[in-house]
């Protein structure tokens, strides 16, 4: 009997002759292309946030208002994760585009600040999903001086001293 590969054999070493295709001769379809994989958009808005952070020099990410709110979520039990929180992510079946909101810290050079965030959202991205990022766009809303406090600091003061927290 000749050595003839078989559509099986032809998948798992396609220099056996044959030229490789997604499918075989009988029209099987290979085991990595039998379906798809769907990705929420809060599961790159997640990395995204994560690899943003990872950062040094930014203080928050999201508006000012958008942080309040976020704040005040995230201490109801139950309440969605900030961790996607100034982030914004158009998510198609190969490809994402990815909007992000920034405070900065004061004092660091924004340029290169913007630079290393989006290659680490870029790398992230596309390193755990497999999708490519088209795009990245960097808003800054803010620069947080070192004798600001944080939007968390005045929410936790606030239900002592009996007043409301003021809005950003």
């Amino acid at each position: 009997m000749p050595d003839t590969p078989t559509p099986a054999t032809l998948h798992k070493n396609p220099s056996s002759g044959a030229a490789a295709s997604p499918t075989g001769a009988d029209g099987a379809t290979a085991v990595g292309e039998r379906g798809r994989t769907a990705l929420a958009v809060g599961v790159v808005e997640k990395i995204a946030g994560m690899a943003a952070r990872e950062v040094s020099g930014i203080h928050a990410l999201g508006s000012g208002l958008a942080r309040t709110f976020g704040a005040m979520r995230d201490r109801v039990p139950g309440g969605r994760s900030s961790i996607g929180r100034g982030i914004k992510a158009e998510v198609g079946e190969k490809q994402t585009a990815i909007d992000i909101a920034l405070v900065v810290e004061y004092g660091v050079v924004i340029p290169e600040l913007a630079r290393q965030v989006r290659e680490n959202i870029i790398d992230a991205v596309e390193r755990m999903t497999g999708l490519e990022v088209v795009e990245v766009n960097i808003a800054v809303n803010d620069v947080h001086l070192p004798d600001e406090p944080d939007v968390v600091e005045e929410e936790e003061e606030a239900p002592s001293s009996g007043q409301r927290p003021k809005l950003k």
